[in-house]
């Protein structure tokens, strides 16, 4: 009988610690790896000028956790939000929604959506457009990447000044030996890796032109973009830094990991950003 009941007693207390495992979806790390929380990210967000919120596009914890960092940033009448999904070109479309000229449909039929917009995207537009919060469509136009990828810079030369003023100047500095781009061009392999990591640059090039025009004119600018995007503080923040009022601004990265075991962060994340979110690799996608 005793034997019985220890064995009985030791499945349950098995069974209870395999399902501790799985009550935490995520865990927030700080940059050099030590556990911390949301409400500490949270209240960092809200003393910072610029806020590079970086995701896994289909990772349905980052996309909350955004929203979230919306909500609590919210109360501010200097807050103004930022995508990577929005391209430049869109930004009558986005002001035209946010002040309610367009319907849901016709934004959604004018505007070239991400797959993922209506469950990740659109509670971020509608806060914004219940809120009054204006919203920057910051990358560049697909075409002009994509036609700088495969002819180089000197393809957008015979582009209207109009056209020109969406997106960063050609003459725009690429610093081949950070990290990130050097892994772009080791993708792109031999005979595309120059182009992928110009086109790469192009984009963080143009997303920073957009968010460091809002900040000076005093906003609070929180970006949503991808991990790599802003990952090891390069990317968009490394182009932010080169403009000299830039410096004096309060900026916080924020980025995302996904692993196996979440309860301790692995090294190779250490560094990323300074907080790092870090999601279970059996999460569900959103798309």
């Amino acid at each position: 009988m005793t034997r019985s009941f220890l064995a009985i007693s030791f499945l349950f207390s098995f069974t209870f610690i395999k399902a501790q495992s799985f009550e935490k979806a995520f865990i927030v790390y700080t940059s050099k790896g030590k556990k911390t929380t949301v409400n500490n990210m949270l209240n960092d967000s809200k003393r910072a000028d610029c806020i590079l919120f970086g995701e896994f596009h289909d990772n349905p914890i980052t996309h909350w956790l955004q929203l979230e960092t919306a909500k609590f940033l919210s109360g501010s009448n200097s807050l103004c939000l930022g995508f990577e999904m929005f391209e430049s070109d869109q930004q009558q479309l986005v002001d035209d929604y946010l002040s309610r000229k367009l319907t849901d449909k016709q934004f959604s039929d004018s505007c070239r959506l991400w797959p993922n917009y209506e469950t990740d995207y659109k509670p971020l537009i509608e806060l914004a457009k219940q809120k009054g919060i204006p919203c920057i469509a910051s990358n560049v136009k697909r075409k002009y990447a994509s036609l700088l990828f495969k002819k180089g810079r000197a393809a957008l030369d015979t582009l209207s000044e109009a056209e020109k003023n969406k997106f960063a100047s050609l003459d725009f500095k690429l610093d081949s030996t950070l990290s990130q781009y050097r892994e772009v061009r080791k993708m792109g392999g031999h005979g595309m890796g120059i182009g992928m990591m110009e086109a790469q640059a192009f984009k963080d090039a143009t997303m920073a032109l957009h968010i460091q025009k809002h900040l000076s004119l005093n906003f609070q600018v929180l970006h949503f973009n991808g991990a790599f995007h802003s990952d090891y503080y390069q990317g968009i923040l490394w182009y932010l830094m080169q403009n000299p009022s830039f410096l004096v601004k309060k900026k916080l990265t924020i980025s995302t990991v996904s692993q196996d075991d979440i309860t301790k962060l692995d090294k190779e994340h250490f560094g990323k950003a300074d907080y790092i979110i870090c999601v279970s690799e059996s999460m569900t996608k959103t798309h």
